[in-house]
């Protein structure tokens, strides 16, 4: 797998049978690819889809049937559709177990940042900042560092904040931290990781709790 799918199957392994599970835009539309045998779950795209499926074959792809991302995805048995106004009534009122979302930054008190980008466009904030409020739990999967090697886990975000509530877990390429009360805590490496790797390319202070 590549560096993203990777990041998408561990975040997939935190998902447990019967969650309501959406998916932000990125590497967490990845994590339909990923999940556990045996264990089901409904995802949920914010644009009105829960029973979101894998992506499709080729050949299969029905251009009206799309994720938050506008990327084709596939439909499973019982699905439903419906407005984007009720989609986030389901956000806002705490129906949504579980969130997996990509980010710009991480702090060190695992606050994200992810709408805004200095010199951008953007055309809206999206439904992070409803996500990172209403859901249960909040999962980031992201690269580690930028595409120019710069830490993407900071220990003051130089981008604006998403929302004030800190994530429960951060997953990179190297490495997967939890965020408690009194910080960062590295609990795993990942495969071909080292503990240099992960303290050379991290900007935030972080305790080590490794199994």
């Amino acid at each position: 797998m590549d560096r993203k799918h990777r990041i998408a199957a561990r975040a997939a392994q935190e998902l447990r049978d019967g969650d309501v599970v959406n998916l932000g835009v990125g590497i967490p539309t990845r994590v339909a690819d990923h999940l556990p045998p045996g264990v089901d779950v409904y995802l949920h795209t914010e644009n009105g889809l829960l029973g979101v499926g894998p992506a499709p074959k080729p050949g299969e792809v029905d251009p009206d049937v799309v994720n938050a991302s506008k990327l084709p995805v596939t439909q499973t048995p019982g699905c439903s559709f419906f407005a984007s106004d009720l989609s986030f009534s389901m956000i806002r009122g705490g129906h949504v177990d579980v969130a997996i979302l990509g980010a710009l930054q991480v702090d060190a008190q695992g606050r994200v940042a992810n709408w805004s980008v200095p010199g951008a466009t953007v055309l809206g904030v999206g439904g992070a900042m409803d996500l990172l409020v209403g859901a249960g739990r909040v999962i980031v999967t992201m690269s580690h560092t930028t595409r120019d090697g710069q830490p993407k886990i900071v220990q003051n975000a130089s981008l604006p904040l998403t929302a004030d509530r800190p994530v429960d877990l951060v997953i990179t390429e190297l490495a997967v931290f939890q965020v408690t009360e009194t910080g960062l805590v590295l609990t795993e490496l990942m495969p071909g990781a080292t503990l240099e790797e992960v303290r050379r390319r991290t900007a935030a202070e972080f305790r080590v709790q490794l199994a």
